[in-house]
C-alpha cells in the first residue's frame, strides 16, 4: 500500500498517513532492525499493535526517501527521535492507519483517532466546562475527536510528562469544519505556549497536528 494521504504544511514540514493493508511479514521487509529493535518487535509479535509499530517505521522510512538505517529512539518522556538524522518527528495510529509527521526545524506533534460514540462518556475528563460549552450538537461527536487530537497533538509536540488536558492545554472557542485550524494554550508553571493546531477529518478518523516554537 502506498501513502493514503499526504500534506505539507511548509517547506519543512508535513505529515502523511499509510493504510495498514499488509501482513506483518510484509511491513518487516520493507524495514532495517538493529538486534535490540528485532528482540522488541519479536515481544509485540501479535495483533494491532505489532502492525503499528511496524506501519510507523514503514511510513517514516517513505517520507524519509532513505533506504540507509534509521536510529529511532525514544526519550525519557516518551517522545520518538532519530538520533543522526535532522529532523523532529512524531508517530502515531488507530486501528487500520498509521501518521508519522516530520519538520528539519520545529518539534511537531501528531495524533490520528478512529471517530466513535464512546468519546462523549469521556468528554468531562478532557475538557473544561468551557470548552464543553462551546461544543455544537450537530457535530457533537467529530468536534469532541477534533479536540481530544489538538491536545494529544500539543502534548506530543511539547514532549514533557506530567502534562494534563483537562488542567494545562486550553481549546479557545471554534467552529467545527472537516478541516481547520485551533488556538490552544499550554500554561503549565512558568511555560505558556500559543499553539496553532491544524485538525482533519478523513474517512471515519480525525487527526490533531502541530507544528511547535523554535523556543521548545
Amino acid at each position: 500500500m502506498a501513502i493514503a494521504y499526504r500534506q505539507r504544511i511548509d517547506e519543512d514540514t508535513e505529515f502523511a498517513l499509510w493504510k495498514i493493508e499488509e501482513q506483518a511479514e510484509d511491513l518487516y521487509k520493507q524495514l532495517q532492525l538493529n538486534d535490540e529493535e528485532k528482540a522488541f518487535v519479536e515481544n509485540i509479535s501479535n495483533g494491532k499493535r505489532h502492525l503499528h509499530w511496524l506501519g510507523t517505521r514503514v511510513l517514516l522510512r517513505k517520507m524519509l526517501r532513505t533506504e540507509e538505517y534509521i536510529d529511532c529512539r525514544v526519550d525519557g518522556h516518551g517522545k520518538p527521535y532519530l538520533v543522526s538524522l535532522p529532523y523532529h518527528i512524531s508517530l502515531s495510529h488507530s486501528f487500520d492507519y498509521a501518521a508519522v509527521m516530520i519538520s528539519k526545524k520545529n518539534p511537531v506533534g501528531i495524533d490520528i483517532e478512529q471517530i466513535k460514540q464512546k468519546v462523549e462518556r469521556i468528554a468531562s475528563r478532557f475538557l473544561r466546562p468551557v470548552e464543553l460549552a462551546f461544543i455544537n450538537n450537530e457535530h457533537k461527536i467529530q468536534q469532541l475527536y477534533a479536540c481530544w487530537c489538538v491536545k494529544e497533538a500539543v502534548y506530543k509536540c511539547h514532549g514533557q510528562k506530567e502534562v494534563s488536558f483537562m488542567d494545562d492545554i486550553l481549546i479557545k472557542p471554534f467552529s467545527f469544519t472537516e478541516q481547520g485550524q485551533v488556538n490552544a494554550i499550554l500554561n503549565k508553571g512558568d511555560i505558556n505556549i500559543d499553539y496553532t493546531v491544524g485538525y482533519l477529518q478523513y474517512e471515519d478518523y480525525m487527526i490533531g497536528y502541530v507544528r511547535g516554537n523554535d523556543e521548545e
